[in-house]
């Protein structure tokens, strides 16, 4: 039985197979080509707009929020307001990242809290915002803003310099200041008084004229001799001519007065007393009798390891003879140098004393930190404690 002839395929269909199979295969090469734009160049224009991503991020939220970054465009990188002015921002303790963007965009500091959120996510730095105030402003961009988010510490530092305290104290408190000065810079920096203020020719230490206040300095202030300067400055500032004259009228210079005014100052617990003290001391010092100064000689003693304080409190009798001439029981007249930075309120007392006869005092026994005054040496001794 004779077989029937089998049909060839016609071209037409093969060639539409082809066709198909290069219009799949154009389709695949397209594909494999946008995921190799999304996987390569995307997050590399991304970096190179908006700096490196998160090392933690995976890659494929590497691509998402680079391709985010580039759909947001300039709300990040552009400022709203380049003549903004500065507000204050705060950030709670605990607030959350959608939060803060929120808060942003509706105080009017960045355009839209989803590019904000998005690029904090995709730089890391949604996990290091810290809480606290912060001084903002529209002439600065998104990304700007991120940034600043991350120091809530003020670029100014206040330091305070309490009344009474000596340098070795002044120093102490600089290693939690947040200034990048040292203690050993700042003793340093005392040694060589600071030039063009008359009352400290010849001084050899600026102990006394560290005027008592609060300061602003900036973080990076670079040397203790700035600061110490600006005290000083603070001081003149304060030594009015109407000081001066009260000093010159009790027969002192600046720089005895300032000696006086330490002493007073570390002897009055109430400053209500510094007045009466001052006379007490000015009393004695006119008529060349010792001035028996318990302050000058807890600054002859210096550090006091097992109290921890540079004020040893109280003095034994083993204390008051110590040999230096700071120990006012043993040396008569002033003692070389201030033992201390004096308030205002002591500068004024000894410059406008108490008139008083009084030659004695003691604490009164209450413990309240006044004293008692007396004219003779057997009053003085009927007011000690029983």
């Amino acid at each position: 039985m004779a077989t029937q002839p089998t049909k060839p395929i016609p071209r037409r269909k093969s060639k539409l197979r082809i066709v198909r199979k290069l219009i799949a295969l154009f389709f695949l090469f397209s594909i494999f080509t946008c995921l190799l734009a999304a996987v390569f160049y995307v997050p590399l224009r991304a970096a190179r707009l908006y700096g490196p991503p998160a090392p933690s991020l995976s890659l494929p939220a590497r691509v998402q929020y680079s391709a985010l970054l580039l759909w947001y465009n300039g709300l990040l990188t552009q400022p709203l307001d380049m003549n903004g002015t500065l507000q204050t921002f705060t950030i709670e303790i605990g607030e959350s990242v959608d939060s803060v963007a929120n808060h942003l965009q509706v105080v009017g500091l960045i355009r839209d809290s989803d590019a904000f959120r998005t690029y904090l996510i995709y730089s890391g730095l949604d996990m290091s915002i810290q809480a606290g105030e912060y001084e903002l402003s529209t002439a600065m961009s998104a990304m700007d803003i991120a940034h600043e988010l991350q120091d809530a510490t003020p670029e100014e530092v206040t330091f305070v310099v309490l009344p009474g305290w000596r340098i070795e104290e002044i120093a102490e408190s600089l290693a939690t200041s947040g200034l990048p000065i040292t203690h050993d810079e700042f003793i340093a920096g005392t040694k060589t008084p600071p030039q063009g203020f008359d009352f400290l020719s010849g001084a050899s230490t600026v102990e006394g004229f560290l005027h008592p206040d609060s300061y602003i300095f900036s973080r990076d202030v670079s040397a203790a001799e700035e600061m110490i300067a600006e005290m000083v400055r603070n001081f003149a500032s304060h030594l009015t001519p109407e000081i001066r004259s009260g000093f010159e009228r009790q027969g002192l210079n600046v720089y005895q007065a300032v000696t006086l005014a330490s002493m007073v100052e570390r002897e009055a617990v109430q400053d209500d007393e510094q007045a009466l003290i001052a006379s007490v001391y000015l009393n004695r010092f006119k008529i060349g009798m010792k001035l028996d100064a318990d302050p000058t000689v807890q600054y002859a003693i210096g550090y006091n390891f097992l109290q921890q304080t540079w004020w040893t409190n109280p003095l034994s009798l083993l204390d008051l003879q110590v040999n230096s001439v700071y120990n006012t029981y043993i040396y008569e007249g002033l003692p070389p140098t201030p033992i201390a930075n004096p308030s205002l309120g002591a500068l004024r007392a000894v410059a406008f004393p108490a008139e008083t006869p009084y030659i004695f005092f003691r604490a009164k026994c209450d413990g309240s930190g006044f004293h008692e005054f007396s004219e003779t040496f057997d009053e003085h001794l009927q007011n000690a404690c029983q």
